[in-house]
């Protein structure tokens, strides 16, 4: 299995609170991005240490384009909740989805080489309802200066996964993959989720 670059793909990050509601319309009508998301974040206590300004709810974008960035730099300049955007380096592979129900983001303390690599997206493909997996690299935007900079924001897996009954059966599932990948000799480690409530667009 060979894993592709890609130069234009992210996802972007942001608090939901009331005065998103001018943006959310645009990003509604916009032909830019792919999907946009209302989702509830789980952090994980290993990284809450970290993202002290992290919220309850957020705004999921896929691919947001130039003019939804242009858009966040003025929420992230009066807001001092945590922006987090993530930005995809390498697809490792990705096939249809009915509905995405779950994205669980990890990271890895060590960089992996292309057989380690191809080892992972084989690995995670046997489960069939991951339908995408993809390494990223993470940018976190806020008014305040966290006193702590995540040190592995550069080496992310992030999971896309089709719906199951419940989230609490979508994070079981995704736990069960990356003890999967750990069996493989990868070490995976949990850093937040996000829940889908709502799909906008």
């Amino acid at each position: 299995m060979e894993h592709q670059r890609d130069s234009d793909q992210s996802y972007l990050c942001i608090p939901h609170h009331t005065n998103l509601d001018i943006s959310l319309d645009k990003w509604k009508s916009s032909e830019r991005p792919k999907r946009v998301y209302f989702v509830t974040a789980t952090f994980t206590e290993e990284t809450r240490l970290y993202f002290p300004g992290r919220a309850n709810h957020y705004i999921l974008i896929s691919n947001p384009g130039q003019q939804n960035e242009d858009d966040t730099t003025e929420i992230v300049s009066t807001y001092e909740r945590h922006v987090f955007e993530f930005k995809i380096t390498t697809t490792l592979f990705e096939r249809l989805c009915e509905r995405l129900n779950y994205v669980s983001i990890y990271f890895m303390r060590y960089s992996y080489g292309q057989k380690e690599l191809i080892d992972l997206a084989t690995s995670i493909a046997k489960r069939d309802r991951v339908t995408k997996a993809a390494l990223a690299e993470m940018k976190v935007s806020c008014s305040m200066k966290p006193k702590f900079s995540f040190p592995y924001s550069k080496n992310l897996l992030i999971l896309e996964v089709d719906g199951g009954r419940t989230h609490q059966s979508d994070q079981r599932y995704c736990e069960r993959t990356r003890r999967d990948a750990i069996r493989k000799g990868m070490s995976l480690f949990n850093l937040f989720s996000f829940s889908i409530l709502e799909e906008f667009k």
